[in-house]
């Protein structure tokens, strides 16, 4: 899955000589927390997130005294080091980008304007989607050797059962490199007999533990 495929293109954006009022007020409005900031020509110039607005706001005990504070520009608090992505990256490598780098949003260039942004909760929406936790269905762990040809026969005793293959997530186990865990979603409520039939085969299955139960 890439970028455009998950990013919002309907982005509001502020300039640079807009002020901290007309910040807070669009924020409110759209219920959003981040705000690109562009030029005429719409290329990015910097960020404001809530957290810089609430940095460059008076306590709610002071907004008379300094309510001048609110007309200032959003050039005085946004920020200009910003990382970006492209729409064709990838959405794992996004993932990746948020976590190292520990940040909420990204904006989104294509030949040096902004086409687009992703946030946190767009990640998480895509993770649902991939993972098919959105829809009915049981999810079975099995532990396999590291090796060619592990996910083609788990798929060929699930397919025997005419059971069908939601999603699939691979990571390795942990406690031994020679081995990967195979998370598989099928759509059955009840896998019970898949899992018999993949312990019949000689495989290692992690979860569910018991028959008939299931997540």
């Amino acid at each position: 899955m890439i970028v455009e495929e998950i990013m919002k293109t309907d982005v509001t954006a502020l300039s640079k000589e807009d002020t901290i009022a007309d910040a807070i007020k669009i924020m409110n409005e759209k219920r959003i927390r981040h705000l690109p900031i562009t030029d005429e020509a719409g290329r990015l110039q910097g960020l404001v997130t809530d957290r810089d607005i609430r940095d460059a706001t008076p306590s709610i005990f002071h907004t008379e005294l300094f309510k001048e504070d609110l007309q200032r520009p959003l050039k005085m608090i946004m920020k200009t080091d910003i990382i970006t992505g492209h729409p064709l990256d990838f959405a794992e490598e996004i993932a990746a980008v948020f976590y190292e780098q520990r940040i909420g949003c990204l904006p989104i260039l294509n030949d040096d304007k902004l086409v687009g942004i992703v946030t946190e909760t767009d990640l998480l929406h895509t993770l649902v989607q991939l993972t098919g936790a959105h829809q009915p269905g049981s999810q079975i762990e099995v532990k396999v050797p590291n090796r060619a040809g592990m996910l083609f026969e788990i798929a060929e005793v699930i397919c025997k059962r005419k059971a069908n293959i939601q999603s699939v997530l691979v990571y390795p186990d942990k406690t031994d490199d020679k081995y990967k865990i195979l998370v598989i979603r099928v759509q059955t409520m009840n896998p019970t007999l898949v899992v018999e039939d993949l312990k019949k085969a000689g495989h290692h299955v992690l979860w569910p533990s018991l028959p008939g139960i299931s997540l």
